[in-house]
């Protein structure tokens, strides 16, 4: 889920969406292969405003797949083409994460420097904003209601009732800002978006490149149009076969485990800020002076940290991981004169009823995992269980909040929870780092088992969210089999880099 800071996801039922796709009636081969018109439309491509080197365009699809001739939206989509076109294999479909990264900005700002030059001879790469995204019929809420967010962690059934009225107020005002696009964010309909792409491309096959939450679209890709896939490359993967309290476990695991790689760092680096120090201990009394009120915000010195902010900045920090700047971090904080702040309350602002886009968090993952705590009860063992498996990081900052922004939606989802299962599509190469801050290495292996048949995992045995650019190993796997299509053998690892405290084991 790094890219991954953005907002949540609502969940309707697999029976309308668990059958065969959507019949489509693909067009006779006339005209150039990029613009062949079809039964969806085709995509006219121009040079991007800010990046002339790269073309934007855009495709229109239906709101709803189950009525194909209904409401429609325009798809924003982004191209690189490859540079060297005599060399080209084909194009390369890339969903950066989230939910609620933009495909757009991710080819015309971050392709050039992400992929390796062999890659961007030999592939169009093409991004695109999912629904709900970016220029893709965008999800905007109202300012206003996004300020009054109640607390993730209520205390006592009162509290939980509050949280439940609010996230009950914030989806009805969401879905009026955003129109009926709102309902239909599901990854099941963006896997559909993703084929009416390929036949507006005029592609009978396709290679993707997925991290993170973009996983989760490859993994339903492959489920329901196996057969139109050349290749396909998942990084960070997702484990959509989870129960709730599975689910919320597993992710506070994996962030506790990041934070003991992290302590293991700082015990064996000089240039660790805290080093020579016991760092859980200091980590600690830090979450404890942020309870009391006592640590004031370094950017904004008037208003107060709370534990939650605290292990937030952590948990992004794991990511890459960057364990210098957390180190600082955490002395910077930890050396301030303790006394309590007296926070303003927020005071109302010039359009703060105004709607915005957020990250579309909520309006996805509510729509794709049916988690919902039917009252405080069962809120409060889901939340006891995941501060026992994180007592440090109190849990998994991002997915409590992702669960905690589901309770009260309706039960009926669009893509609910289920086990993998892939029968047409060729060997898919699924990557994965063992020390995962986000998504459990568990996932990954879990995944794989589900699907042993048609997938290969291989394990970087370092830290971080990302896998693909962790090193020379772990790029060379994942190019040469888009490139290729050469497989790795079954439980292929990577070392971790050497500046990481896992290296060598």
């Amino acid at each position: 889920m790094q890219s991954l800071y953005g907002a949540l996801i609502g969940v309707l039922t697999a029976g309308l969406l668990a059958g065969a796709p959507t019949p489509i009636v693909e067009a006779a081969d006339a005209g150039p292969p990029d613009t062949r018109p079809t039964a969806r439309g085709f995509i006219d491509w121009k040079p991007c405003a800010s990046d002339t080197a790269a073309e934007c365009g855009s495709l229109r699809v239906p709101v709803d797949w189950t009525r194909p001739t209904g409401e429609k939206f325009d798809l924003a989509l982004a191209r690189r083409k490859a540079t060297d076109p005599d060399h080209r294999v084909g194009v390369l479909l890339v969903n950066p994460g989230g939910p609620g990264e933009q495909g757009v900005e991710f080819v015309r700002n971050k392709a050039t420097t992400h992929f390796s030059a062999d890659i961007q001879k030999r592939f169009d790469v093409i991004g695109f904003d999912p629904r709900g995204v970016g220029r893709s019929q965008p999800v905007r809420c109202s300012r206003g209601l996004l300020a009054q967010q109640p607390s993730v962690y209520p205390r006592n059934e009162a509290e939980f009732a509050e949280l439940v009225s609010y996230n009950r107020a914030l989806r009805q005002d969401c879905r009026r800002h955003s129109g009926p696009v709102f309902d239909h964010a599901d990854t099941l309909s963006v896997v559909r978006d993703m084929d009416a792409i390929r036949r507006a491309l005029g592609e009978k096959k396709i290679n993707y490149f997925g991290h993170s939450y973009g996983t989760l679209i490859g993994q339903q890709y492959a489920e329901q149009f196996g057969d139109r896939i050349r290749a396909m490359a998942l990084t960070a993967n997702m484990d959509h076969s989870l129960g709730a309290r599975d689910f919320i476990v597993s992710s506070a695991a994996t962030a506790e485990d990041s934070f003991h790689q992290f302590v293991q760092w700082c015990d064996r680096t000089r240039s660790c800020a805290l080093h020579g120090r016991n760092v859980p201990v200091v980590w600690d009394a830090l979450l404890a002076k942020a309870d009391r009120g006592e640590i004031r915000d370094p950017q904004s010195p008037h208003r107060g940290l709370t534990a939650h902010e605290i292990t937030q900045y952590a948990f992004r920090a794991f990511y890459g991981p960057d364990w210098e700047r957390l180190a600082s971090y955490v002395v910077s904080l930890d050396a301030q004169e303790p006394r309590a702040l007296r926070l303003p309350q927020p005071d109302a602002r010039p359009g703060a009823t105004e709607p915005t886009d957020p990250t579309p968090f909520h309006a996805v993952f509510c729509q794709d995992w049916r988690i919902r705590a039917k009252d405080y009860r069962e809120y409060a063992k889901l939340t006891d269980a995941e501060l026992r498996a994180a007592p440090h990081m109190r849990g998994s900052p991002r997915m409590h909040t992702a669960v905690a922004g589901c309770i009260g939606w309706p039960d009926e989802v669009n893509n609910p929870q289920h086990r993998l299962h892939i029968t047409d599509a060729p060997t898919i190469l699924m990557s994965h780092a063992l020390h995962d801050p986000a998504n459990n290495h568990a996932w990954a292996t879990n995944a794989h088992r589900q699907t042993r048949r048609t997938t290969v995992l291989l394990t970087y045995e370092g830290s971080g969210h990302s896998v693909y650019n962790r090193n020379t190993c772990t790029r060379r796997a994942v190019d040469d089999y888009l490139l290729e299509l050469k497989v790795p053998p079954h439980g292929s690892r990577c070392a971790a880099t050497v500046s990481e405290p896992t290296a060598g084991q």
